[in-house]
């Protein structure tokens, strides 16, 4: 068939790769595996190829009942982290004929309107971090299928969860120190409820209490490099024995925490060690650079988006936790 004459059809496509159309629907709806091999397949797609063929996806779409729109609901985009979970996500709905709706829930605002008249009939599923639930709630998202990211797989009102090794990450960072000679800790814990902060402090706690003499205090403050300054300065111009490690919930945390410690005169990591978590571009622009928890917010996305489309076709999600690495620069050493 010469290009550019008429359209080409699923039946042009069956002709030259011989096979049936019933075939060709199957591979160019993704839904080939365990019913033609791998050799027929790659004989469809060649064949599309050549011919210039393209699915008629308004048309099935219509057939199936399906939109193909997923939402991704995330918290305020104040780092990158979501920008990257976001990036994963519409990398796979792209391979397969999706498209993603990203819907931030601005922190201190509330969520944003709903952008849909009705989500049920605008969208086929939802992907949702934990931290943005009230969002998740305002556009009824979790009575559409829902795949919920940092959230606790025994009690998420998701169709599946999929999460990263927070609490690995968490263990990474306590032996880290101990190992180091620290015993004296402060916690800076992140004010948002949410089960993925609820992990860091709880993992935290649990390691150090595996070690005779070590001291464990905590504070809190919004997830600001404002509020984490002045949450430092109170927590460490107390009375009594200084820590001698700073351990963050994030890495924005962290950079306010070294604005504090500058202003009280300390030094990093002389008289302080501190950590992060999440690896931001920020932990690598501040001085010393970040000992920190390097998160692959890109994976994250990519399983998240897997994990629905798994759901809508009625199979069962990779299981397991995304491993997490802890990444040591300069901002700690053995104390003093």
């Amino acid at each position: 068939m010469a290009r550019g004459s008429t359209r080409p059809t699923s039946r042009d496509v069956a002709r030259v790769a011989g096979v049936s159309q019933a075939a060709v629907s199957l591979v160019m709806g993704d839904k080939w595996r365990g019913r033609v091999s791998e050799t027929t397949a790659e004989r469809v797609r060649r064949a599309a190829h050549d011919l210039g063929y393209r699915p008629n996806l308004a048309a099935r779409n219509l057939r199936l009942g399906r939109t193909r729109t997923v939402l991704l609901v995330v918290p305020a985009l104040t780092t990158e982290f979501f920008a990257g979970v976001y990036t994963g996500a519409a990398r796979v709905a792209a391979e397969h004929g999706f498209g993603v709706v990203l819907y931030p829930s601005p922190e201190g605002i509330g969520p944003a309107r709903d952008p849909f008249a009705s989500a049920q009939a605008a969208l086929d599923g939802v992907i949702a971090s934990s931290m943005a639930a009230d969002a998740l709630t305002a556009i009824r998202g979790d009575q559409l299928p829902l795949v919920m990211l940092d959230s606790d797989p025994e009690s998420s009102t998701g169709t599946a969860t999929v999460n990263l090794d927070i609490a690995d990450g968490v263990r990474q960072v306590a032996d880290h120190l101990l190992a180091l000679g620290h015993r004296r800790f402060l916690h800076l814990a992140a004010d948002v409820a949410s089960w993925t902060f609820e992990v860091r402090a709880r993992e935290l706690a649990a390691r150090l209490d595996t070690v005779p003499g070590t001291e464990l205090r905590t504070t809190r403050a919004p997830i600001s490099i404002e509020d984490a300054r002045t949450a430092t300065e109170a927590a460490l111009t107390v009375p009594g024995p200084r820590p001698t490690a700073l351990v963050c919930d994030d890495d924005k945390l962290a950079a306010g925490a070294y604005k504090a410690l500058r202003r009280l005169g300390l030094r990093i990591p002389e008289d302080l060690s501190v950590t992060g978590l999440d690896d931001l571009a920020l932990a690598t622009a501040i001085d010393p650079e970040l000992t920190t928890v390097r998160l692959d917010a890109e994976l994250f996305g990519e399983r998240g988006m897997r994990a629905l489309l798994d759901v809508l076709d009625g199979r069962a999600p990779q299981g397991g936790d995304i491993p997490v690495q802890l990444i040591v620069r300069g901002s700690t050493a053995p104390p003093r």
